[in-house]
């Protein structure tokens, strides 16, 4: 069995967190980047803000729209950590996330099972 390479790994990883986003937040991240760091991985979403969290933005909820961006992501770390689990074949000790709703990014980082 051949082993899948990190660039691989991040492209799959990339790939499905795209779809994701697509999936439960109605649209896509319009660039993700993905780094592996020995036993953890760096993912950058840009414009993973939300139409819903922009107009709250632009009608003055700034605090409603985080809130918003706090449940979302509670709900959809269950399955970003799913995901990434089932792609690297390691579990996840530990996911964060947080999302700049001025500048559109998010930031994900996990922290891996060390399996040595």
């Amino acid at each position: 069995m051949i082993q899948p390479t990190i660039g691989q790994l991040e492209t799959e990883i990339s790939d499905q967190v795209k779809n994701l986003y697509n999936e439960r937040l109605g649209q896509p991240p319009t660039q993700i980047i993905c780094h592996f760091f020995d036993t953890e991985i760096v993912i950058s979403l840009e414009n993973s803000v939300t139409r819903v969290e922009e107009t709250l933005l632009q009608g003055g909820y700034d605090n409603l729209a985080e809130q918003v961006r706090l449940y979302l992501d509670k709900l959809i770390k269950p399955q970003l950590k799913k995901i990434i689990e089932q792609i690297v074949g390691k579990p996840v000790l530990d996911l964060m996330t947080n999302t700049n709703l001025a500048t559109g990014r998010t930031g994900i980082i996990v922290v891996l099972k060390s399996i040595t």
